[in-house]
C-alpha cells in the first residue's frame, strides 16, 4: 500500500468502531460474552434490604432457650460464687434479700434488706446496724445476679477494712425459699431470715 493510500485511510478511512467489526469471529464472540458477563454483573436486579433493627444476642439466645427469659423466672433463691452468697425470699410484693462477701482473715461484708424487682432490674437497699442504708440497683438475668462496679459510699459501714460489696457477681445454686432462708454469715446470723 502506498503512503498516500495510508494517509487516506488514516485521515478519511474507516473509524475506529467500524475498523472492530472486522474482528475475527472468535474475536465478537469474546465481546459479546464480555459484555453479557459485565451486564450480568452489573447490580441492576433489586437489591436485598436490610432488616430493621437485628436481634440483640441476649434475645437470640433466650428465643432458642439457651438462656432464660429473666423476666419469666423468679429471683427467689440461693445464689453463690466461691466464698461469696446471697438469698432472695419473697416477702409481700417485694423480697427479702442478705449478701455475705468474705476474702479471708476476717474481711468480708455482711448486709440485710429488701429488694423490689422490675424487669432484669434488682433495687436492693441494705439496712445498716444504725439506721444507714446502702442502696444500689443490681442486674438480673435469669441465673446470675450482679451488683454494680460502684456502690455507694454508705455501703463501707457494712463491710470490714479492704472489703466491698462492689461488682459481687453469683450464681443460682438453688430456687428454694427454705433453702435460701437457712443461708447464715460468718456471726451466725439468719440472711433472708424473717
Amino acid at each position: 500500500m502506498s503512503i498516500s493510500a495510508k494517509f487516506r485511510r488514516l485521515r478519511g478511512g474507516p473509524s475506529v468502531s467500524a475498523a472492530r467489526c472486522h474482528l475475527p469471529r472468535w474475536g465478537r464472540n469474546w465481546t459479546f460474552a464480555a459484555t453479557l458477563l459485565l451486564a450480568a454483573c452489573s447490580g441492576s436486579g433489586p437489591q436485598p434490604r436490610a432488616s430493621p433493627t437485628p436481634p440483640s444476642l441476649e434475645s437470640a439466645a433466650i428465643e432458642r432457650g439457651l438462656i432464660r427469659d429473666p423476666k419469666a423466672s423468679d429471683v427467689t433463691g440461693l445464689y453463690a460464687r466461691d466464698t461469696d452468697r446471697l438469698c432472695v425470699v419473697p416477702d409481700g410484693t417485694a423480697y427479702r434479700v442478705g449478701a455475705f462477701v468474705d476474702y479471708g482473715d476476717k474481711v468480708s461484708c455482711t448486709g440485710r434488706g429488701t429488694a423490689a424487682r422490675s424487669g432484669s432490674t434488682l433495687a436492693i437497699e441494705f439496712k445498716g446496724r444504725n439506721g444507714e442504708t446502702c442502696s444500689f440497683d443490681a442486674k438480673f438475668d435469669g441465673d446470675r445476679i450482679t451488683f454494680p462496679a460502684t456502690v455507694p459510699d454508705s455501703c463501707a459501714k457494712l463491710c470490714g477494712p479492704r472489703a466491698s460489696f462492689a461488682a459481687l457477681e453469683v450464681e443460682r445454686l438453688s430456687e428454694s425459699a427454705a433453702e435460701a432462708e437457712a443461708l447464715r454469715s460468718a456471726e451466725g446470723t439468719r440472711l433472708c431470715g424473717s
